[in-house]
């Protein structure tokens, strides 16, 4: 299984400070998902940059980005991805934010999009090490089995 980690952070992407996020969404994908393949790339708050940054990931089976999810003014990420995206799938992100607002009431302010273009599925985390830890650990147990189901390899 090919996965791609973007870090979306202004900050991040000049080397202001350390992508903690992207590397704890590796961190975890390696435990739970041994063999998946992983690359990463930290790029801007900036529209053009996040869908250049989606397209150069074509063809892998998942992409996680982390960062820009929320309603501050550039935060457009899930713009870019609803915008990118073929279709959606509306239960990753109702799941993930169900379960981060177990943690903190913050996570309703949350407007993270999960969707496909082509065979690839998109699911945008917040940008908090805590948030993606949680997201990461909900999501990795069925990205096997989404990816067969993408291949049309059944349940």
């Amino acid at each position: 299984m090919k996965v791609a980690v973007i870090t979306i952070s202004d900050r991040a992407s000049k080397g202001i400070y350390e992508d903690l996020s992207g590397s704890e969404i590796e961190k975890i994908l390696n435990e739970i998902v041994p063999s998946c393949l992983i690359e990463r790339k930290i790029v801007p708050d900036e529209k053009d940059d996040i869908l250049k940054a989606l397209k150069s990931f074509a063809g892998y089976d998942f992409i996680l980005t982390t960062g820009g999810t929320g309603i501050g003014p550039r935060d457009v990420t899930p713009n870019v991805t609803e915008e990118y995206c073929d279709r959606e799938l509306p239960g990753i992100s109702e799941t993930l934010r169900a379960e981060s607002l177990k943690e903190t009431n913050s996570a309703m302010l949350s407007r993270g999009y999960s969707g496909m273009k082509d065979n690839t599925v998109i699911v945008n985390f917040p940008g908090s090490v805590k948030a993606v830890r949680l997201c990461t650990k909900v999501i990795a147990p069925v990205m096997i089995h989404a990816v067969k189901m993408i291949k049309g390899e059944g349940h």
